[in-house]
């Protein structure tokens, strides 16, 4: 009975685990759409869904789902560039 209750308990931490981190992301949906020359500007294969202005430096960043983890990178041009705003002044 305790390697079952082992398992059972393995388990609902594991799945525990997998649901904490979908909470946590930032939905995409809540995002305002990015402006039509931002789109023209991003390299491919960026999730331009998931892409979003941050304030703190005023660049785009989106979110790279890898294999182990989701990270925010910069949205960058096909050049390697960032892509980022002049603050209004």
């Amino acid at each position: 009975m305790n390697v079952r209750s082992a398992i059972l308990l393995t388990t609902v931490f594991a799945l525990g685990a997998c649901s904490e981190s979908f909470s946590n992301s930032r939905g995409a949906s809540s995002r305002p759409p990015l402006p039509v020359n931002i789109v023209e500007l991003a390299a491919p294969s960026q999730d331009l869904a998931t892409a979003y202005l941050r304030p703190e430096d005023n660049c785009y960043w989106y979110m790279h789902a890898g294999p182990v983890e989701t990270t925010p990178l910069p949205l960058r041009t096909a050049g390697g560039n960032p892509i980022c705003v002049k603050p209004a002044t």
